[in-house]
């Protein structure tokens, strides 16, 4: 696969290598962006990628609760100022008090559930011809808890980030103090026991060759690679995460003082795993002038 300027540019995003590094790992991979990331780890080029993906899709998310239920989803817009204006936010809170409501799930059922005899796909169509951007919902969830439990609802900057937690027994500041660290901090799992096994391999592989580069001597490397492997898992599972008012104590620690445990958590932040298209503008009006 012939490599592009664009994916040596989105590499270096991902990782802060530099850009001959990006373009001799993508030669190296044959234009296969992930590969690549693990090849600049490898040599010790580049640190843990950060992202997930490209955030740049604009819009919000959002969390509702009313008893014993709770709704998280995200709505989309095109632009971050579209997100900002009166009719997006009254349309937000319309949708997910009535997803709230409705017999929804997921994102699919929740297009299909009805605000004043219009389906919420309806609506969001109507929305995008009157805003004049295309306006879509993804990543929709329904939660639901016991008496005995507490929703931790947050939400960061206005709806960038969103958290609905689970916790037993109930406990409303816990819940609070849960969601937010989990938007603070970014957990990937609740415990080690959720890693799966093609992830914890994959980062011993990765933390292996990287210790190699480091000229490390064979018969360290495994204690070396049980250390790092640990420290990574420390930072990806909430429990063992330093607690964000108090990181001397883990989330485990503040958790057991308070006798109390997440059941679940879902964070979401704005835009995760979409990649929004650049516009060039000066090619653009050059390729209308030609017509």
């Amino acid at each position: 696969m012939a490599v592009t300027a664009q994916m040596v540019k989105e590499l270096r995003e991902r990782t802060g290598a530099g850009m001959m590094d990006c373009k001799g790992a993508l030669d190296h991979t044959n234009g296969d962006i992930e590969a690549a990331i693990d090849y600049l780890r490898e040599k010790g080029i580049a640190k843990a990628a950060k992202k997930a993906g490209r955030i740049a899709a604009e819009g919000l998310c959002s969390v509702v609760v009313d008893g014993n239920v709770g709704v998280i989803f995200e709505l989309n817009s095109e632009t971050d100022f579209v997100a900002k204006n009166s009719q997006f936010l009254d349309l937000i809170e319309n949708v997910g008090h009535t997803i709230l409501t409705s017999t929804a799930t997921d994102t699919e059922s929740a297009l299909k559930a009805e605000i004043n005899g219009k389906t919420i796909d309806t609506l969001l169509a109507d929305a995008t011809v009157t805003i004049g951007e295309k306006i879509s919902l993804r990543r929709v969830s329904k939660v639901n808890k016991t008496d005995n439990q507490s929703f931790g609802a947050y939400k960061h900057m206005g709806g960038r980030i969103a958290v609905l937690t689970v916790i037993e027994p109930a406990n409303e500041e816990v819940a609070k103090d849960m969601a937010m660290h989990i938007a603070a901090q970014n957990p990937r799992y609740l415990d080690r026991s959720q890693v799966d096994q093609e992830t914890l391999e994959h980062e011993k592989h990765v933390l292996t060759q990287q210790a190699l580069q480091e000229g490390k001597p064979e018969n360290i490397v495994e204690k070396m690679v049980i250390g790092r492997l640990n420290k990574y898992l420390q930072d990806i599972c909430l429990v063992d995460q330093g607690f964000v008012k108090d990181p001397d104590q883990k989330v485990s620690e503040y958790l057991k003082a308070n006798k109390t445990s997440v059941i679940s958590f879902i964070r979401l932040a704005v835009g995760e795993g979409i990649e929004k298209k650049e516009e060039d503008f000066a090619a653009e009006v050059a390729a209308q002038v030609r017509k």
